[in-house]
Formats: structure tokens, C-alpha cells, sequence
């Protein structure tokens, strides 16, 4: 049996034709090789179509965009929620508004009546003696009011001017006498006498007890043998106390001339000297007499830069 061997070296038998070889799909093969061509009676290939790409309907958005459900939500969370935002309307501002005036006031009538007042715990007896001792005062500014304008007066009306002028002075000059410590007094008050058995009795307490008596309407007072005037000091503590830089000795005994029942009550006010004293286990005693004598005198001292300006 013939058989011709073909150019790849394959054998086929001899009156045959190979059959076409179909060229590789991804072109590889001749470039001058031709589709084969269908044989006669026999069907064309349906050519394969290709596959339409349909396209694809796109997912329907969410146009209701479903919000997740919330996780479970504490107590705190749905409170803020629901007051936050705030919903407020022109009415609940105005209620609003007049809530807040309304607490303001409240709250000044609060602090105001809550006031620490040294006077709060005072009993009823101590609180009519301190009014009594206010309205005394404002006796004496008045009485001092009249009498000076009393004086103008008088040197207004006067025939001779000069002699009325000079009388006045010398009446001036005695008053100034007695505030200055340079002439002897007398007249009513109350005598003061601490007696300090323990020592306990500070120079401080003394002073707060001539300031609580010049402001009860004190005109001379004396603390022992030394005259007290507006510039007297008190210094030392215990047994080794000084008065202008003088010793004193307890018991210490203050001579004060002035309206008894104005100075009296001012050492008694509740948390005034005579209480302080006793906490410190002093005693102090007050005695009233209408003939009190101040005599103990300081001398007349220059002043080193003031002077008159009386033309």
C-alpha cells in the first residue's frame, strides 16, 4: 500500500487527501491559510454568535435608606436625644426667663437673710441697750450741732464782738485742755477695774477697751497714773504691759468721765470687753459715780511740723 509522507512526516494512505487542519485559535498559524470552504450539499456552520451583553439592570439604589436599627440604648442616651436638639418655642423662653428673675430673687433674699451678724444670738435686753446706746450718740452730735450754732449766734449778735470772741476761746482752750491731758477734769462716768490673776490679760484687750469707750462718748480717761490721750500706745503682754512706755501692774484701774449710762452698756454689748475678758479668766468690774476726777496730767507738748492756719 503507497502512502506519501506529508511535510510534518506523517503518512496517509496513498489516493487520500489529509484533511485540512484547522489553524490554531490564537493565530499561530500561516498567515496565508484560508478559511475552509463548506462543502457542497452540506450545511453552512452556524457561526457561533456571541453571547449579547445584556446590561445589567443596575441595583436600585435605596432612595428609602433604611437606617440601621440603633443598638440598645441606656437611660442617659435616650434622655439626651430627646433634649438635644433643643425644641424650644417663644412661650417656654419667656416662662423660662421669668423662672430665672424669680430664682435670682430668691436666692439674694436667701443670702441676705443668712447674714452672720454679730447681733444675731444677742438677747432681747442687749439689743434694746445697743439701740439706746446709738440713739445716745446721735444725742450727743445734735446737742454738739446746737451748741456751736448757738455760738455763731451769740458772735453774731454781740455788742462787742471782741470780748464774746475772746470768752469763747478761753472756754475752747479748757475743753482742749481736757482732750489734750494738760489740765485736770471731773465730772460723772464709771470706773473700770480688771483684776488678772492669772496673768492671761493681753495690751490689746486694754486698748479695745479705750476704743470701746471713746466711741461710747469717753471726754477723759485714766489708766492708773497715765493720762490717756490720742496718741497713747499700749505695748507688752502678761505682767509686762506698758502704757506710753510706762509699766503698769494689774489690777488695772481706768477712771472715765462721760454719760454713765452710755459708757456702762458699751462694755457689757454681747462679745465686748467685759466678755472677752472673762473668757481669759480676768474679772472686770464697772461701778458708776456722778463725781469721777481724772487727774493725772501730761505736759504740753510742741507740735515739731504742724501749725495753726489762722491767718
Amino acid at each position: 500500500m503507497n502512502s506519501e509522507v506529508n511535510p510534518q512526516g506523517e503518512e496517509h494512505p496513498k489516493g487520500e487527501e489529509p484533511e485540512s487542519q484547522t489553524p490554531p485559535a490564537d493565530g499561530t498559524g500561516p498567515k496565508d491559510a484560508e478559511p475552509e470552504q463548506p462543502r457542497p450539499g452540506q450545511p453552512e456552520p452556524e457561526t457561533p454568535q456571541p453571547e449579547s451583553a445584556e446590561p445589567r439592570s443596575p441595583e436600585p439604589e435605596r432612595s428609602e435608606r433604611e437606617e440601621p436599627e440603633p443598638a440598645h440604648q441606656t437611660g442617659r442616651q435616650r434622655l439626651v436625644a430627646l433634649l438635644w436638639p433643643p425644641r424650644v418655642s417663644r412661650a417656654q423662653l419667656i416662662v423660662a426667663l421669668l423662672l430665672f428673675v424669680l430664682g435670682l430673687g430668691l436666692a439674694i433674699q436667701v443670702r441676705s437673710n443668712s447674714d452672720n451678724s454679730a447681733l444675731r444670738g444677742a438677747r432681747q435686753e442687749d439689743l434694746v441697750r445697743i439701740l439706746d446706746e446709738l440713739d445716745n450718740r446721735t444725742q450727743r452730735l445734735e446737742d454738739e450741732k446746737q451748741r456751736l450754732e448757738d455760738q455763731r449766734t451769740e458772735l453774731e449778735n454781740s455788742s462787742d464782738q471782741a470780748e464774746e470772741a475772746r470768752k469763747q476761746t478761753a472756754q475752747k482752750e479748757q475743753q482742749l485742755g481736757i482732750l489734750a491731758g494738760t489740765v485736770a477734769a471731773q465730772g460723772p462716768g464709771i470706773t473700770l477695774t480688771i483684776e488678772d490673776p492669772s496673768g492671761t490679760v493681753e495690751s490689746d484687750m486694754l486698748l479695745d477697751a479705750i476704743q470701746e469707750l471713746r466711741a461710747a462718748g469717753a471726754e477723759a480717761i485714766q489708766v492708773n497714773d497715765i493720762r490717756v490721750v490720742a496718741d497713747t500706745y499700749f505695748t507688752g503682754t502678761g505682767a509686762d504691759i506698758e502704757v506710753d512706755g510706762k509699766p503698769v501692774k494689774a489690777p488695772y484701774r481706768f477712771k472715765v468721765i462721760g454719760k454713765p449710762q452710755d459708757l456702762e452698756p458699751a462694755l457689757n454689748i454681747p462679745g465686748g470687753v467685759v466678755q472677752t475678758l472673762e473668757k481669759e479668766q480676768a474679772t472686770a468690774t464697772v461701778s458708776r459715780s456722778e463725781k469721777i476726777i481724772v487727774d493725772a496730767l501730761r505736759p504740753a507738748k510742741r507740735p515739731d511740723y504742724a501749725r495753726s492756719s489762722a491767718q
